[in-house]
């Protein structure tokens, strides 16, 4: 009997001591619930624990969709929690969207929000439209540039007001594929245009071009309206293209004009080494002729007389080339 009453003791001391355990850490939690209107049980709320689940998060999430009207089950606030999203938010989007008449339920809410989309925000921009700067001048870029037909470079800022569009928010395109898009179309039609002055008098037809070309389709936006914030003049890009060409041509055309240089130059080294070869064939010819002549005294064919008469005429034709040499101006380059 006694040990029977101490172990009765024991059993009653350890389980004051559980409840006592559940009571510090589920307690304000459960009376927090309860004076809410929401109601649920020790059981659950330990099972959140056993699931690595924060029972402050989903109970006062449940309290917000309670208050605010909200049919939703414990169960899919777990598992949207155990996936890893965020369940105050989805909640605060559920709400918003409710107070908006927005049809939105927590399937395509959570959804969104897992999908890495801001589905709070998203809302917001469902109820409250905004701007969109394109381009985006966070990535350094302040206008649009664009050449008209003209040549003359134009410069335009656009506003874009969007929407959001909950139903295409999951695998919709980004506001970059937005601002992409715009970029385009202010481009093109800039660049259709037959002057500049055409675009700087009437900058509302980009807007209008643009608009009608549907470039919300995939996105996860609606286009509003675009509004062209700003037109300037830039730079003359025709003129600079055609001054650019014409610098390029002339060094083309230089360039060949060295080349014909250095082919004539070349081909008057080829000439010049071509005379001096002929006049070593002749000064190799003049050294035969003394030989020629011993050979012709030797076999007596050419006399004394003859001789003579052949030096004779040596001397006087030497004797008329230096007489034609010094009558004739010097040259450039040759001395006085």
């Amino acid at each position: 009997m006694p040990q029977i009453l101490v172990l009765a003791v024991v059993v009653v001391a350890l389980g004051f001591f559980v409840f006592l355990m559940i009571l510090l850490r589920y307690g304000w939690i459960w009376i927090q619930a309860m004076a809410s209107g929401v109601h649920i049980s020790f059981m659950r709320l330990i099972g959140m624990s056993l699931r690595r689940i924060n029972p402050a998060v989903i109970v006062n999430s449940m309290i917000m969709a309670s208050k605010a009207g909200l049919q939703i089950e414990w169960d899919p606030l777990e598992a949207h929690y155990m996936a890893r999203g965020n369940v105050p938010n989805v909640i605060r989007a559920l709400i918003a969207a409710s107070k908006a008449g927005i049809e939105l339920d927590f399937s395509r809410a959570a959804a969104i929000d897992l999908a890495g989309r801001d589905v709070l925000q998203a809302v917001q921009t469902s109820v409250n439209p905004r701007v969109i700067d394109c381009p985006d001048p966070r990535k350094g870029k302040e206008t649009v540039d664009a050449v008209a037909r003209d040549g003359i470079q134009v410069k335009a800022k656009a506003r874009v007001t969007v929407r959001a569009n909950l139903d295409r928010l999951v695998g919709g395109a980004t506001e970059e594929t937005i601002i992409a898009r715009v970029g385009e179309g202010v481009v093109t039609t800039i660049g259709s245009s037959e002057t500049h002055k055409k675009v700087l008098e009437n900058p509302d037809r980009i807007s209008k071009v643009v608009l009608d070309k549907g470039l919300d389709s995939g996105t996860a936006f609606e286009i509003l309206s675009i509004d062209i914030a700003d037109v300037d003049i830039g730079e003359n890009i025709g003129a600079r293209l055609q001054a650019d060409q014409a610098e390029a041509d002339k060094r083309v055309a230089q360039a060949k004009a060295e080349e014909r240089r250095a082919l004539a130059v070349a081909r008057e080294q080829e000439m010049s080494a071509l005379v001096r070869e002929n006049r070593a064939k002749v000064v190799l010819a003049e050294a035969e002729i003394p030989k020629a002549i011993a050979q012709a005294f030797r076999e007596g064919n050419l006399g004394v007389i003859d001789y003579y008469k052949l030096k004779n005429i040596q001397a006087d034709t030497d004797m008329r080339t230096s007489i034609s040499d010094s009558a004739q101006p010097p040259g450039p380059g040759k001395g006085q």
